[in-house]
């Protein structure tokens, strides 16, 4: 049942623009939106006929905030800031940067023709960009057969397989001379600026043979090659004349997703695109104008001199936000440049929701999973912990915290123990969960929705201890009991602990490993730092006289702590150390050898 606290905001909502944000039990703003008219948006949230992303939102808001505006540009621009202070969790923007490939013959004494994204001012000669990716990597292969450029960065005379097959002069016994490359390379730009109809009748007439003499596979693949001349060797359709520098808008949205495609046409070329992939729970037209604003004003991409969008997108807002002719086409050659972007958007979202489903399935379907086993609410922030020490040795402790099922490093956290001495695993547990939980407490940071601790009934018992105990903290907190392999075995939940029955091919049995893993390593990658730090510090730090500079040179001179033993006073001065120092030193280093033999 919706709060009370909800239903009393809903009804005095205000029919104006403005923006609102979604808070959840720990209130942090999880989304931020923005809407002409607040009433009706909001409302819309808790009407209960959304899609499944947008349900998973409304589970978690507890409790919203709404700022009026004087006019929907207010609205826009303060959601833009808004999203940008709180960077909310389900206000996140997914990057696929992608450039189309050129083709290159590079400025060298021993030519390549290679594949590139990038344009230099490096006097090469580049060919492009080509849309069709496929085609220019087969037109690239071809040309290598025919135009028997450097393929490899083989000395003269040691011959590469390019070489045998015919297709790498530059490494035969005797290169050849440079007018022999130059005519090969006009040959090659001929090539590419379209004298390719030579080269395409041949490869028809071959195609043709191979037909008449039933070799179908060869004719099949000569095909092939024709097809891919025909792609590349096309005159480019994204092109205007006018050579005005423009960005091209579209999108496409499904299943609560969002996808847009961004064509960036400089001297009536284009030379690059750029995808985005974003969930979205408002207007899919008020999504997409958010987007275009932010990818300018906060992303920082440089503004065009114009820029197109699809109908029926607010064009006069965007306009007037960012201050460049916005525009929609209706006909011609920018309408097919529009709707060309439209369509690669999505063939891009169908290529993505494979990837982000199976995605979903791993983290936050697992997440609502491993609740529903506990019969807890769904654990978005789940805060693990676990011990390493070796025979007692530098003790600490880890804690990983994992955010809808994906780890969030910047939030993970070294313990080393203070107050334990020797292997008790049990204190060590109740100490840091102690220093953790009071500190949180103390800085009012969030807390999270489901503790795990390395281990089994022990571990649990100190650390509830604590929590309930000292703290009054009630938090669901769980066991992970491991085989003799070290692998997840049993998640233990519940007073007393009770096994808690996890399909072991389930997503929400392999979170709670990953999990387990993960802070496994965490602390035995601490624990070796420590170690590491004090093989040195037991022995040359407590000698008087060696501080970081001199215990420096002399680890880099002799390598190790035996050598240094074994070394005369005289070695030891002719690296700078005076000669008290260096007594100092090999009596401390000695004496100790010596005590280690008694």
């Amino acid at each position: 049942m919706m709060a009370t606290t909800i239903q009393e905001k809903l009804a005095v909502l205000p029919v104006q623009p403005g923006c609102y944000l979604m808070k959840d039990k720990h209130g942090t703003v999880i989304y931020v939106g923005k809407s002409k008219k607040l009433k009706n948006r909001v409302r819309s949230y808790f009407a209960g006929a959304n899609d499944q992303k947008t349900q998973r939102l409304v589970q978690e808001i507890v409790d919203f905030e709404y700022i009026v505006t004087s006019s929907e540009i207010e609205a826009l621009i303060l959601e833009m800031n808004l999203i940008k202070k709180y960077d909310p969790k389900y206000n996140v923007l997914l990057k696929d940067d992608k450039s189309y490939p050129y083709l290159k013959i590079t400025n060298e004494r021993h030519p390549r023709l290679i594949v590139t994204r990038k344009v230099y001012k490096d006097k090469g000669k580049y060919f492009g960009p080509y849309p069709n990716v496929l085609a220019a990597r087969e037109t690239k292969k071809l040309l290598d057969r025919i135009y028997p450029l450097r393929k490899c960065n083989n000395p003269p005379g040691k011959h590469c397989l390019y070489y045998h097959l015919g297709q790498c002069l530059a490494c035969q016994e005797q290169p050849p001379a440079k007018e022999v490359y130059h005519g090969i390379v006009q040959s090659l730009v001929a090539f590419l600026n379209g004298g390719h109809q030579t080269i395409k009748k041949e490869l028809k007439q071959k195609m043709e043979q191979a037909s008449e003499t039933l070799n179908f596979e060869r004719a099949m693949e000569l095909r092939d090659q024709i097809q891919h001349i025909d792609a590349v060797m096309e005159q480019q359709k994204m092109t205007l004349n006018d050579q005005v520098n423009r960005d091209v808008f579209n999108f496409a949205y499904d299943k609560g997703w969002m996808c847009v495609q961004v064509f960036f046409i400089r001297q009536g070329k284009l030379i690059e695109r750029d995808v985005s992939i974003f969930p979205f729970f408002d207007d899919a037209e008020e999504a997409f104008t958010t987007f275009v604003g932010r990818f300018y004003l906060h992303q920082n991409h440089p503004k065009p001199k114009q820029i197109l969008v699809p109908a029926p997108i607010d064009y006069q807002l965007l306009t007037e936000l960012l201050e460049v002719d916005v525009t929609i086409p209706y006909r011609g050659r920018k309408r097919e440049l529009t709707e060309l972007a439209g369509k690669n958007a999505e063939i891009a979202l169908e290529e993505k929701f494979s990837l982000i489903e199976r995605n979903e399935e791993r983290t936050i379907k697992a997440v609502e999973r491993l609740g529903e086993a506990l019969n807890i609410e769904t654990p978005h922030r789940i805060e693990a912990f676990d011990n390493s020490n070796i025979q007692g040795t530098d003790p600490v402790s880890a804690m990983v915290v994992f955010v809808d099922g994906k780890p969030e490093k910047k939030a993970y956290r070294k313990y080393k123990v203070r107050d334990v001495e020797g292997p008790d695993d049990y204190d060590t547990m109740r100490e840091v969960i102690r220093r953790r939980y009071t500190r949180v407490l103390k800085e009012e940071l969030p807390l999270p929705d489901l503790i795990l601790v390395d281990g089994s009934k022990g571990q649990m018992s100190a650390a509830l201890d604590v929590l309930e105990n000292e703290l009054g903290l009630d938090i669901p907190l769980c066991g992970l009991a491991k085989d003799d392999k070290h692998k997840t075995s049993e998640l233990l939940y519940g007073s007393p602990p009770a096994v808690i029955e996890l399909d072991r091919k389930s997503q929400a049995f392999y979170l709670i490993q990953r999990i387990q893993d993960e802070v496994h390593r965490f602390a035995i990658t601490f624990h070796r730092q420590l170690r590491g730090k004090s093989a040195f510090k037991s022995e040359l730090d407590a000698i008087p006289g060696v501080g970081e500079k001199r215990r420096k040179l002399l680890l880099t001179h002799f390598k190790s702590i035996t050598e240094i033993k074994q070394a005369s006073m005289e070695t030891l001065q002719r690296l700078g150390i005076p000669v008290p120092t260096a007594e100092t030193i090999l009596a401390h280093l000695n004496q100790e050898k010596d005590q280690s033999n008694d």
